[in-house]
């Protein structure tokens, strides 16, 4: 299993020089695995913790939710009206919505990395960017889905603009003005809430695979730092 372990790190660095190799031998088993999970732990709380608090959508232009595009010929139409501020308002709230939403994905995060398989860790390992990331984007996302969905509605149910705007939609749809996909903005928001923590949650696992020196975690230093 050591063996095993060593050779996909092996894999993931690409080469072993023979000093790489030297350090590499001198991890065991078990501090491998240990280190991908707490890389991977580590990773999912910062992308959480970035995104689940007042701003971490609306002040993030990476991930910043804007209306549907569907309804952006509408928002320009107000903003030369001199109603942008119904605009302004309806975004802040798409939004706010994600950022009360976000929280929700720790405990799934941490429960998918206390399930994960050798076959997983091997194909994290052996993956390089982004693997950890398609990983718990394949063992979440389901769940997240089902989780973020109430908390947007609560979020959206307080301001009437959403309210119309699903109205609005509905009939869109019938006279192909409104994309089906934009027809209810509450999956709306939860799908780019989605699309959104995953984006920043692949940054996360860039600056560790990047920079393991960075890491607060002793034993991520060690393991990823012998393979870069």
């Amino acid at each position: 299993m050591r063996i095993a372990i060593l050779a996909w790190f092996c894999a993931a660095a690409a080469t072993c020089a023979p000093a790489a190799l030297a350090q590499l031998e001198r991890i065991t088993s078990g501090e491998a695995s240990s280190a991908l999970k707490a890389a991977l732990e580590t990773g999912s709380r910062a992308a959480v913790a970035s995104l689940g608090r007042t701003d971490g959508f609306f002040g993030n232009p990476q991930v910043k939710i804007p209306l549907p595009e569907s309804l952006q010929r509408a928002e320009r139409a107000m903003r030369r009206f001199g109603m942008g501020r119904h605009a302004d308002e309806l975004i802040l709230t798409l939004n706010r919505a994600a950022e009360a939403a976000v929280p929700e994905a720790q405990q799934l995060f941490v429960e998918s990395i206390r399930k994960m398989s050798v076959q997983d860790a091997k194909g994290i390992l052996q993956g390089g960017q982004g693997a950890g990331t398609a990983y718990f984007r394949r063992s979440t996302e389901g769940e997240l889905r089902k989780r973020f969905l109430p908390l947007v509605k609560q979020a959206t149910a307080r301001v009437g603009l959403a309210r119309q705007y699903n109205a609005y939609a509905a009939r869109g749809v019938a006279f192909g003005l409104v994309k089906k996909e934009h027809a209810d903005l509450d999956d709306y928001v939860t799908q780019k809430a989605l699309e959104g923590l995953f984006v920043v949650l692949a940054e996360e696992e860039r600056k560790i695979r990047d920079d393991p020196v960075g890491s607060a975690s002793e034993l991520i230093r060690k393991v990823f730092g012998a393979i870069r």
